[in-house]
Order: structure tokens, then sequence, then C-alpha cells
């Protein structure tokens, strides 16, 4: 495949239009966030794979049983006919686009070739064909590949704070919820009002958040 196909590929143009957040699949919003299987799109998500996949002979040693991905496979179609899919167990998942074949509509034995360039692009890229490879050999998503990400649980703070503020709670109720009672009591008020500035700030990031700042959370990765 030439250059300019993997650009085009890359680029938002040959995506399907754009959908609030940047996806190209979206789950019903009622659904629990283990049981959506949400397909960012490529510009967002730079560690996501393209391959062309292939059927294959049962006897060569390259092959993969399609079987062993059926139960964590989420797919769906672009306009250009593209298939973009998410591999996920409802906590890990990994990001493939599909230039040539099917992934969803194959049988039997497949053969994958992967897309790689360039510096920073084939450094994200191997963390997920790392992942990849270990899921059609193992059938399950190991832990040890997906190390805890430290921006979770900021970002699950944030998400609480943008809530509060949404159902009318005041900066001292915020506080008072994420750090407790006294730690509000003793740094609220005075010199001592260290945490009164911490919720400050995270109603103020909370807020630049929901504004379009999740967009960028995959990217700084």
């Amino acid at each position: 495949m030439s250059p300019g196909t993997r650009r085009r590929v890359a680029s938002p143009e040959a995506l399907p239009a754009a959908r609030p957040g940047g996806c190209t699949f979206a789950e019903h919003p009622d659904l629990r966030a283990p049981e959506a299987r949400i397909i960012w799109r490529a510009d967002f998500d730079p560690a996501t794979l393209p391959v062309s996949i292939a059927p294959c002979s049962g006897l060569d040693e390259d092959g993969i049983d399609v079987a062993c991905l059926t139960p964590w496979l989420r797919a769906a179609t672009g306009a250009m006919g593209l298939e973009y899919a998410v591999l996920t167990d409802g906590r890990r998942h990994l990001r493939l686009d599909i230039l040539e074949g099917s992934l969803a509509g194959s049988q039997g034995m497949i053969l994958l070739r992967y897309e790689m360039w360039g510096l920073k692009t084939a450094a994200r890229r191997l963390r997920t064909l790392e992942r990849f490879l270990d899921l059609a050999r193992t059938g399950r998503f190991r832990p040890a590949l997906y190390p805890p990400d430290p921006v979770v649980g900021r970002g699950v703070a944030l998400l609480r704070v943008h809530d509060a503020r949404a159902s009318g709670a005041s900066h001292r109720d915020i506080g008072e919820i994420l750090f407790g009672t006294q730690a509000v009591a003793s740094g609220w008020e005075g010199r001592t009002d260290h945490v009164r500035q911490r919720v400050r700030r995270m109603v103020k990031s909370a807020r630049a958040m929901a504004q379009g700042g999740y967009r960028l959370l995959m990217r700084s990765r």
C-alpha cells in the first residue's frame, strides 16, 4: 500500500462524519461504561492499528482463528466502506482500522498485515500490536500489558466535580465530598485556604474538560 493511501486512511476526511466525542460508533448513553463498546476515530486514538485482512490456510503458522477474537469484537462500517473495529473486555480495548478485507465478516483462519511507519506512529502502534498478538494467542486481555493509567484517577475526580456542579452543588459541598468535612473546616478560610483553592482549580479543569478538553486525553498518551 502506498504512503499516500496510508495518509488518506489516517486523516479525518477518510472517516465518517464527526460525531459528538469523535466516535465512529456511538453506544446508547444509558449503557454502563463496561458494557459500552465505543469506537474512537483514529485521529482521536493514535494507538489505532491499521491492518489488512486476507483468508489463509489452517496450516499457515501466521494465521489467526477469528473465533478467538469474536467474543471481544464490535465493528462499524464507514461511509467509504472501511471497517472500524474495537476489541474490548469492557475495561481494556484495542482499536483496529481494516484497510482491506473484513474482520467482522470473516470466518476460519485469517492472515493480518500490519501498517507501521515513522517514529512516534510506530511506537504507539507497536504497543497495540503486542497486545493484539497476546490476545490472539491467549484469548484474554492480560492485565500485565495494560498498566494503570495515572490520568484515570484525576479524570474520575473531575467527572464527579462536573456532575456535582451540574446538580447545583457549591464549591464547599464539593470539597466536603472529595476531602471530608474536617479538611474543609481547616483549609477553607484565611491563610489556610488550600482546600478551597484546590476545589476552584478542579472546577475550572472540569469545565474545560467538558467543553472539549477530553478529546486530548488519548492524544497525550
